[in-house]
């Protein structure tokens, strides 16, 4: 079984990228590049191996989701800005087009951000998006503030991703510098770290 890891990929100093890739939790990552690059300055996120806290929201069809009702099965809870922009939008087809990845190791796939239900389902309607949207809209990122990773500064979400065990457990994660996409390969990762018997 792979080694539990959380990744901070930045576009700041070599140094700080070699010390997020060593296999060190998001929160103790976001701490070191928050004392020498601003870029990516905001809360401290959720740690590993600490419980995902449960909530309710609005999905894009305005039925109320919560956590909790996925018990039993893994969840990949991907936080985003906001919907429509370029980086998000590309994101989620990246998503789209590899949701077998998801399905394949039965995990399951849900999107969040501060945009309304109404602009999430056209949204989701316009690219083709077939998996869960929730709209953290109010209380305003609440959600996200509860898993650390409300930009205070922004109004909105960092893009942090928490896979989620079946017992409710954050069992890998990982967080980009604002403006930067993640990548597959990272899901990918993530994944192997959640269920490594099940990611081919």
């Amino acid at each position: 079984m792979s080694e539990r890891r959380s990744r901070l990929r930045s576009s700041g100093p070599e140094a700080i990228l070699r010390s997020a890739a060593a296999g060190r939790n998001m929160a103790r990552c976001a701490a070191l590049v928050a004392a020498g690059h601003e870029r990516i300055r905001g809360p401290m996120a959720l740690e590993n191996d600490t419980h995902a806290p449960d909530f309710e929201l609005p999905n894009q069809f305005g039925e109320h989701i919560r956590l909790s009702d996925f018990r039993g099965r893994p969840v990949a809870l991907v936080f985003f800005p906001l919907a429509f922009s370029s980086t998000c939008t590309g994101e989620l087809c990246d998503l789209r087009d590899n949701i077998v990845l998801f399905r394949q190791a039965g995990v399951e796939l849900i999107g969040v951000s501060v945009d309304s239900k109404a602009t999430l389902r056209a949204w989701a309607e316009q690219q083709g998006y077939d998996f869960t949207l929730l709209a953290d809209f109010w209380p305003h990122g609440d959600v996200a503030k509860e898993y650390g990773v409300f930009l205070e500064h922004k109004g909105f979400a960092n893009r942090a991703t928490f896979l989620i065990d079946q017992a409710g457990m954050i069992r890998s994660s990982f967080i980009t510098a604002p403006g930067e996409a993640r990548q597959i390969l990272e899901y990918r990762a993530a994944l192997e770290d959640l269920l490594p018997q099940s990611v081919t």
